[in-house]
């Protein structure tokens, strides 16, 4: 048994959080305004090459870019099943309707040959989708120049939810940069986080401004309160951006410590023949967020959950990939296109403690409690 428990993917401070923070207090400047929001915003244009408009949660984010693109009641949008529910909830908050796709085994994300029959399928039917969005599951980009050929030539709205992909990279592109707007989350589980929050991403400063004013109330510019509008109170706080800035400033270090567990996972495990680690695409560059291994049948019959429980008795945290959308009660009743690829994936995926804090000897531990299984 370790001497305490080995977190799935626990935050990883730099210590120059608290400068900005302390910042912050010393001003009594804790509100939804401030200068770390103006600062992480700057470093977060810089990086992206876009403008930003910070949030309090990657949902947040996705939903504003579904109120940017009008998806509203009747509207139908194309979504990955093997995914987290915060990116369908806001479909159903705009009172449209999920079209859940299956995976491809490249990357574990949504198959874009079937983003494109399904497509094809629902403009016979008369009923062309109103938007798509792209999921970079667990840090690992999409087939994401594919989506966006395809999403080009039927001229359909394209999202990316990047939330688990900041520093992943297409062709050196930043991940949340591809299609009309981009999403990030800065949960407390990710590479970088602020505790809470998010960031909604575009090339358009009209969008970003839209969004900005939407995140507010849609409060009027007045000396007294004007809403001509419905919207939402989606502002991050000047505190939690100081986290951000702090966070940023360490972006590549977490990357870099984040690929090279992956690495160690992958090299230490080779020589388990049921158990399989997926490369990147020779386009992409994942941030590594979580190290994802599938378990597969062998003579052993050792489950995916086998593994599970064996890492939980011993105080390490893991957790089975994501439960595809179509099977939850909550969304059951929604279109599903596909076959059986994400149900296999989250049967024998799990994902094994990844965070960039993670010492050697406690990544050699999970390790070799993994082993011992075999």
């Amino acid at each position: 048994m370790h001497k305490y428990k080995i977190w799935l993917s626990p935050p990883h401070l730099s210590g120059q959080e608290i400068n900005y923070i302390r910042e912050a207090i010393d001003q009594n400047w804790i509100s939804p305004y401030g200068e770390n929001v103006d600062e992480f915003e700057k470093q977060l244009e810089k990086y992206f090459g876009a403008h930003i408009a910070l949030v309090n949660s990657g949902t947040s984010a996705i939903h504003l870019s579904l109120v940017l693109s009008n998806v509203g009641p009747g509207d139908e949008v194309i979504v990955p099943s093997l995914n987290f529910a915060g990116c369908v909830n806001p479909i159903i908050y705009q009172q449209a309707t999920p079209l859940f796709v299956d995976s491809e085994n490249e990357t574990f994300n949504m198959d874009p040959s079937l983003v494109e029959e399904l497509i094809e399928n629902r403009i016979k039917a008369g009923k062309k989708p109103k938007a798509i969005i792209a999921v970079d599951i667990f840090g690992i980009p999409c087939k994401m120049n594919d989506i966006v050929a395809i999403a080009n030539k039927y001229n359909i709205q394209l999202i990316e939810d990047a939330a688990d992909a900041i520093g992943s990279t297409v062709n050196g592109k930043p991940s949340g940069s591809f299609g009309k707007m981009g999403i990030m989350s800065f949960n407390g589980n990710k590479v970088i986080t602020t505790s809470g929050g998010g960031a909604l991403i575009s090339q358009d400063k009209d969008l970003i401004d839209r969004a900005k004013y939407l995140s507010n109330q849609a409060r009027e510019i007045k000396p007294y309160y004007v809403h001509r509008e419905v919207g939402y109170n989606y502002m991050m706080s000047n505190i939690l951006a100081g986290i951000g800035r702090g966070q940023l400033n360490a972006l590549e270090d977490r990357i870099t410590r984040r690929r090279e567990i992956y690495n160690i996972y992958k090299q230490e495990l080779r020589n388990i023949d049921c158990l399989e680690f997926i490369d990147d695409l020779k386009e992409n560059h994942s941030n590594r967020w979580l190290s994802v291994v599938l378990i597969h049948p062998n003579s052993k019959q050792i489950t995916r959950d086998d593994i599970y429980y064996q890492l939980e008795r011993n105080e390490i945290e893991s957790r089975p990939v994501w439960n595809p959308m179509h099977l939850q009660p909550a969304f059951s009743k929604y279109p599903y296109f596909g076959g059986c690829n994400a149900e296999t994936i989250f049967k024998n995926g799990l994902c094994l403690p990844s965070g960039s804090i993670m010492t050697d000897s406690e990544l050699q531990f999970v390790i070799d409690k993994i082993k011992e299984l075999f």
